[in-house]
């Protein structure tokens, strides 16, 4: 039976989520909320729980305990009209022998769509037009991966669920799949749920991100936080790296020095005001040869993200 969870506003929520395989908790009490048209990347080292998480999404598996709803619907293998809101992609498959029209019209009569249109009406949206009459096996990897995503989404479905959906693609493929799900989530209020492990494609794609970690949902975090959240340095470099440390220990700042050989300094005062930091050397007669300011990026946070939580879990 579908029950409505009329006191929330999510596209996807995830209630006190868990997946138990015999003592091994794949899925550990997760909950978390997505909105309409919102982009949420979900990361994780392999083995985390995300494909797991995601199965369950689908109702491929069945929870141990907690609840999921999608579109106020709650997920259940009885819930069969859900899916016709609902599209996914784990990997592009198709029929090689067979044109994108081809293969998009097996996808429609598969979904019981009558309208015909709604070919067109996808291969526009996704810019196929150009390959309607092409052989899928001779389509670039990008427009592969297109034709996958016009299979998930021949039904016009509400919330689109992929699973490293760029994995393999060549530079100029990712920046065309990232301007294409920008497009269906600002301007078609498509609600978007992006497992990958391409850290720093995600930066310029997601309005918020998930970190797992051992099964647990351990940072649920908006895009514009943790830019703030990032950690910036500065680096120093100089002909006399060893006068300039001395330089720098006398006025107090802290610094350690990079696997490259240059100074980094994680003082806020040094980051601040760098220009102090260059004519306190200068003055010494050791002025840098190198100096700027480093932010750190989402790969960087993730592991500082995932590391404090293995020391927590040692203490």
């Amino acid at each position: 039976m579908t029950i409505v969870k009329k006191a929330s506003l999510a596209v996807i929520q995830m209630e006190g989520l868990s997946k138990y395989f015999g003592d091994h908790r794949a899925v550990n009490n997760v909950s978390l909320e997505v909105k309409r048209g919102e982009i949420y990347g979900f990361v994780g080292l392999n083995g985390a729980g995300k494909t797991t998480t995601i199965k369950l999404l689908l109702s491929l598996l069945k929870p141990t305990t907690g609840s999921i709803y999608m579109m106020g619907s709650k997920v259940e293998s009885g819930n069969y009209k859900l899916w016709n809101k609902v599209g996914y992609l784990e990997e592009a498959t198709y029929y090689p022998g067979l044109t994108v029209f081809e293969n998009l019209d097996i996808a429609r009569r598969m979904q019981m769509i009558s309208d015909r249109q709604s070919i067109d009406c996808v291969v526009e949206k996704l810019g196929l037009d150009a390959y309607k009459n092409k052989k899928a096996q001779n389509l670039s990897l990008g427009n592969k991966q297109r034709l996958g995503l016009a299979k998930a989404m021949i039904h016009n479905p509400e919330i689109l669920i992929l699973d490293e959906p760029i994995n393999g693609l060549d530079p100029a493929s990712v920046a065309e799949i990232r301007e294409m799900l920008l497009d269906l989530s600002k301007n078609f209020g498509v609600t978007i749920f992006i497992s990958s492990h391409l850290l720093e494609e995600l930066t310029k794609l997601v309005d918020r991100i998930g970190i797992m970690h051992h099964g647990q949902l351990v940072k649920d975090i908006k895009m514009a936080q943790l830019e703030q959240s990032l950690q910036k340095r500065l680096l120093l470099d100089g002909r006399d790296k060893s006068a300039m440390s001395c330089i720098l220990k006398e006025q107090g700042y802290d610094f350690e020095e990079t696997m490259d050989r240059r100074l980094k300094l994680m003082d806020d005062d040094a980051i601040l005001q760098p220009d102090r930091v260059a004519e306190l050397l200068v003055s010494a007669n050791q002025p840098p040869t190198h100096l700027s300011i480093v932010t750190e990026d989402l790969e960087g946070y993730f592991l500082r993200t995932i590391r404090s939580v293995i020391r927590e879990g040692q203490s």
